[in-house]
């Protein structure tokens, strides 16, 4: 399996992926486009010990492929957001 840092690129920082972390508990990221749902959530509860509930993945028109992370209640993406100065 590769690093983490080679599976999940840079988080998004967009207006949408901040609201989506607030109301939704979600963080977007962009990752290796051949990265599987199973290697994105465990390089990102590896990377940030939090414990990933469900990951939905999209390849956008850029040809990136993005991952919409919604992390368990116990763990607020605003902290994890917080560590990554995205707010």
């Amino acid at each position: 399996m590769k690093e983490p840092h080679e599976i999940l690129i840079h988080p998004m920082t967009t207006e949408k992926s901040v609201r989506l972390m607030e109301a939704r508990n979600e963080l977007v990221f962009i990752v290796a486009e051949k990265a599987t749902k199973l290697q994105i959530k465990k390089a990102f509860e590896k990377l940030f010990k939090v414990k990933v509930i469900k990951i939905n993945t999209v390849n956008d028109i850029r040809g990136r492929k993005k991952a919409f992370i919604r992390l368990h209640a116990d763990y607020p993406a605003t902290d994890v957001g917080t560590r990554l100065g995205l707010m």
